[in-house]
C-alpha cells in the first residue's frame, strides 16, 4: 500500500479539522444557541492546520473557508452570504493573521530542529571518522611493517619468525576485515532508500550458521546455547542479524577480560524474541553505559579493554535491531561479566 504524498496528506488533515469544527459549531448552536464560541473553534482549528501541515497555504485557505463558513451558517441571516459586512471582514483579518503567524513560528521551529539534527549527525560523523581513521592507522601500520620486515630480511629470517609476522599480519587484516563490515552496514542502515527486507527464518538456521562462522574466526572459544525446543521462525534479514550476534559473541572475546563462560541462549516472551549473549568476565563500566551504542567514544576516555571498536560495532548492532523495530540494551551481571539482549518480533 502506498503511503500518502505530503500535500494529499495535509489536505485530508485540513478537511478533517475543519468539518470536525463545523460540526461541532453546529452542535454548540444547537444545544447552548450562542454564536459566541463559534469563531473561537474555528480559531483553534485553523491554529491546529496551520501547525500539522507545511507551509502557508493550507492554514490560509483554512481561515477563508473558516469565514466563509460561520458567514454562511452561523451568522443572520443564515444560509445566506453578507461578504460585505464589518464582522466578516474583521473575522477574515483576525483569521488570516493567526494562521500566518501560526505557520511562521511552526517553520521557525520546523528549520531549528532540522538544523539541530543536522548539528547532530555532523558531530557524529566527525567522531566516528576520527575514531576510524585511529583504529585504521594502527594495524595498517603493523601489516606494513610486517611485510616489510618480511621484504627486505627474507634472507635472514628463519621460517618461524616469518609465520609469526605473517599471523600478525592475518590477524590484523582480519580485523580490518570486521571494521569494513561493520561500516559497510553502517552505510546500508542509513541510507533511507535501502528497505529492511524480512524473511522468514528459522531460529535453529540461524544460530547454527552464527556458530560456524564465529567457530571459523576463533575456534578456542566454546559457547553455551540454551534455544526454545519448539520451532520459532521470526521475520529478518538474516545477514544483518547474523551480524549482530557475532559482533556481541566477538566483542565479549575481545574485551570481557578473564572471561571463562561465554552463552548465547533465546526465549520467546509475549510476542518477542529475546536474545541474550553473556560473559562471565570483568563486566562494563557503568559510566559507560549510556555511551555504549552510540558509536562516538572519545579515544583518550575510553578505559583499557575497551577501545572505540567496540563502541563501533555495538552502534552497528543498535541501527540494526531499531530497523527491525526490535529493542536493543545492556546490563551488568551480579557475579561478574555482562549480557546483551536485544529483542526481535516474531
Amino acid at each position: 500500500m502506498k503511503k500518502l504524498s505530503p500535500y494529499v496528506k495535509d489536505g485530508v488533515v485540513t478537511s478533517s479539522i475543519m468539518v470536525i469544527s463545523f460540526l461541532i459549531n453546529l452542535l454548540i448552536q444547537k444545544i447552548y444557541d450562542t454564536q459566541t464560541l463559534i469563531p473561537m473553534i474555528f480559531v483553534l482549528g485553523i491554529f491546529l492546520i496551520s501547525i500539522y501541515t507545511k507551509g502557508f497555504f493550507w492554514g490560509i485557505a483554512a481561515s477563508l473557508v473558516s469565514v466563509l463558513a460561520v458567514n454562511y451558517a452561523f451568522t443572520f441571516p443564515y444560509y445566506d452570504f453578507d461578504l460585505l459586512s464589518p464582522v466578516c471582514v474583521f473575522s477574515a483579518l483576525i483569521m488570516l493573521v493567526v494562521a500566518i503567524m501560526t505557520c511562521t513560528l511552526t517553520a521557525r521551529i520546523r528549520a531549528q530542529e532540522q538544523l539541530r539534527r543536522e548539528n547532530e549527525k555532523e558531530k557524529i560523523r566527525t567522531n566516528l571518522l576520527r575514531a576510524i581513521s585511529h583504529d585504521l592507522r594502527t594495524p595498517l601500520t603493523a601489516i606494513y611493517g610486517s611485510c616489510s620486515a618480511i621484504m627486505e630480511n627474507y634472507a635472514s629470517l628463519t621460517e618461524a619468525q616469518q609465520m609469526v609476522l605473517l599471523q600478525q599480519s592475518r590477524e590484523d587484516a582480519e580485523w580490518l576485515i570486521r571494521m569494513v563490515e561493520n561500516l559497510l552496514s553502517v552505510t546500508r542502515i542509513g541510507n533511507p532508500e535501502v528497505n529492511i527486507k524480512k524473511t522468514p527464518i528459522v531460529l535453529e538456521e540461524l544460530i547454527d550458521s552464527v556458530l560456524t562462522k564465529f567457530r571459523q574466526k576463533h575456534p578456542e572459544q566454546s559457547v553455551d546455547v540454551v534455544m526454545p525446543e519448539d520451532f520459532i521462525s521470526i521475520p529478518m534479514d538474516a545477514l544483518l542479524i547474523e551480524q549482530v550476534l557475532i559482533n556481541l559473541l566477538e566483542n565479549a572475546v575481545i574485551h570481557a577480560k578473564g572471561m571463562s563462560v561465554l552463552s548465547l541462549s533465546v526465549s520467546r516472551q509475549a510476542g518477542e524474541v529475546l536474545f541474550t549473549v553473556s560473559d562471565d568476565g570483568c563486566g562494563i563500566p557503568k559510566e559507560r553505559m549510556r555511551e555504549l551504542f552510540s558509536g562516538y567514544l572519545k579515544l583518550e576516555d575510553q578505559p583499557d579493554g575497551l577501545r572505540s571498536n567496540m563502541g563501533i560495532g555495538l552502534s552497528v548492532c543498535s541501527a540494526i535491531i531499531k530497523a527491525h523495530s526490535g529493542r536493543i540494551w545492556v546490563k551488568n551481571n551480579t557475579n561478574g561479566g555482562a549480557s546483551f539482549y536485544f529483542t526481535l518480533k516474531g
